[in-house]
């Protein structure tokens, strides 16, 4: 049903989504992200093309490749983490991307302040 979209309609709703996306190819290459590089975490247009490893502090390199290779190699299917970053709760998942036939596409990552999330109580419904 995607193709009844044009790509201005799915950007559109994509930048909608009250979080960030970042798609990694199979190559491990950053292919898109969403929104204008503001948020979260700040992303410039340069990333796109480089790999995703360059893209984190080195410290942060040898978890950012285990991570991959367990959704390569069809290990794991997705992970998630949370942190404090400037006063707010943040959430980040990441997902293995598969085609219909189960091969390995890349990985998204989505990126979620949570802060305000974790305060509901209760219902709130639309009438």
């Amino acid at each position: 049903m995607i193709e009844n979209l044009s790509w201005s309609v799915l950007k559109s709703i994509l930048n909608t989504l009250p979080l960030e996306i970042t798609f990694v190819g199979e190559d491990d290459s950053v292919r898109y992200f969403s929104g204008s590089g503001r948020g979260i975490f700040p992303r410039d247009p340069s990333l796109i093309g480089m790999k995703v490893q360059d893209c984190h502090p080195a410290s942060s390199r040898p978890a950012v490749n285990r991570l991959l290779d367990s959704f390569k190699n069809d290990r794991a299917s997705f992970a998630e983490s949370w942190m404090n970053k400037d006063g707010k709760k943040i959430y980040v998942r990441y997902a293995a991307v598969r085609s219909d036939d189960g091969r390995y596409l890349g990985c998204v990552e989505t990126v979620q302040d949570i802060t305000d999330i974790q305060k509901l109580q209760g219902e709130k419904r639309l009438d």
